[in-house]
């Protein structure tokens, strides 16, 4: 007689947990999910010696100068008056919602002394805005890069400012640290030791310092030995890094695309930004798209030509799962906004519908599964964090309100730190 298929299978259940218990484990530690919280939308670099602590609301009211100054255009652009009523309640309210302080490509022509002083200066003025509730909500700087020619120099500046803005009250809470033209797993190595000894140093709670790589090299994309680096980075960072943010022009560069071709729609630029998206991936490590350098300003025909492109670069890189990119100029705000608001408005009626039949166990038009339940549902957060969406839509559609919508797309508990 042949043996009970139930106790069989228990059997050999129990064997496989055994067998696979490493694997169980490091799939947990290396694919925690989601990271909690908000992702902001953009990240605004400033080079460090412009920066002030009334910069964010400055930067509202230049673009708020522009839309006016262009409000014709740019209601042909978007086509849609409550998008344009959003856009401007947005650059009114919070106009920056990343801000990086840059010491690196957009710092030119500074001696040691110049950086010396503007990184006090910089970190005390941070300090001074986030007390007052007048900085970004999320900040931080971009330092040089950990190559040999610039490694003392970046060491020298992120220690100085971390201790300028501790030392002047500044809170490190949604703040980090850019490490630009990564090429190896050591840097990044070397990195986690510095954030370690800079915590250690300066009496700082243990991991309250975080990193970004920036990938804008070909190294960081394809290793010597043929693998993909950027994914090695990623599981030697562990939690302390944050997000992976690709360099539109210098990774053009280095793979030799000429000046007028350098864009974030370059197939160079779309195949390195599939990596990074492969190996991010279930990481909890958020992507950042680059920037285009074609600037809204001039007369009302270039203002319009840039607007334009940069709105489609916008839509282009969130339908591709991007959900942020810089911006490198206070008139890039208003299509940054309009871009995103209507990416998430255009889809949420269907989104929505499908959220509130899955919730009900319906079959609709299209039979949704969990993985899909869980895109939309983090479609529809994303939506409500940068504003484009209300929560009394999402609650009066589906009955669900933002708890809900995280348990289904499985994000972590929102009390794990950002």
């Amino acid at each position: 007689m042949s043996a009970d298929p139930t106790t069989v299978a228990d059997k050999l259940a129990v064997e496989l947990d055994a067998r696979l218990a490493g694997a169980d484990a490091a799939l947990e530690r290396g694919y925690p999910g989601e990271r909690p919280g908000r992702q902001p939308v953009h990240t605004v670099y400033v080079p460090a010696d412009r920066y002030d602590a009334g910069l964010v609301a400055a930067y509202g009211s230049a673009a708020l100068r522009a839309l006016d100054e262009h409000a014709e255009g740019f209601a042909r652009l978007v086509r849609d008056d409550d998008i344009v009523v959003r856009v401007r309640a947005k650059l009114a309210a919070e106009p920056v919602e990343d801000l990086r302080i840059d010491f690196e490509d957009g710092y030119v022509g500074r001696t040691d002394a110049d950086e010396d002083v503007d990184l006090v200066r910089a970190a005390t003025a941070l300090a001074a805005s986030r007390r007052d509730g007048a900085a970004a909500p999320f900040g931080g700087i971009r330092v040089k890069s950990f190559e040999g020619p610039t490694r003392h120099r970046s060491v020298r500046t992120l220690t100085g400012f971390v201790a300028a803005l501790v030392e002047g009250g500044g809170s490190l809470e949604g703040w980090v640290v850019t490490l630009p033209k990564v090429t190896s797993v050591d840097q990044v190595e070397a990195m986690l030791h510095t954030c370690a000894v800079l915590e250690d140093e300066l009496d700082l709670l243990a991991g309250s310092l975080r990193f970004e790589i920036q990938v804008e090299t070909p190294q960081s994309i394809l290793g010597a030995d043929g693998t993909a680096l950027v994914a090695r980075m990623v599981h030697a960072a562990g939690e302390r890094l944050t997000g992976l943010h690709y360099g539109t022009y210098d990774y053009s560069a280095f793979c030799g695309i000429a000046a007028e071709q350098q864009s974030m729609a370059h197939p160079v630029a779309d195949h390195a930004k599939l990596v990074m998206q492969a190996a991010a991936a279930g990481t909890g490590v958020r992507l950042s798209d680059g920037s285009t350098n074609v600037l809204p300003v001039g007369d009302a025909h270039d203002v319009e030509a840039a607007w334009s492109l940069h709105h489609q670069l916008v839509r282009r890189s969130l339908e591709r799962g991007y959900y942020q990119g810089w911006d490198l100029h206070p008139a890039q705000l208003p299509t940054r906004y309009a871009a995103t608001y209507a990416f998430f408005r255009e889809g949420l009626p269907r989104a929505l519908t499908r959220l509130a039949d899955y919730a009900r166990h319906v079959t609709g038009g299209i039979a949704d599964e969990p993985a899909t339940a869980r895109a939309l549902s983090s479609y529809v957060l994303r939506g409500l964090d940068c504003g484009a969406v209300d929560e009394a839509e999402v609650v009066g559609a589906t009955s669900l309100t933002t708890a809900a919508l995280e348990i289904l797309a499985r994000h972590r508990p929102r009390s794990t730190p950002s």
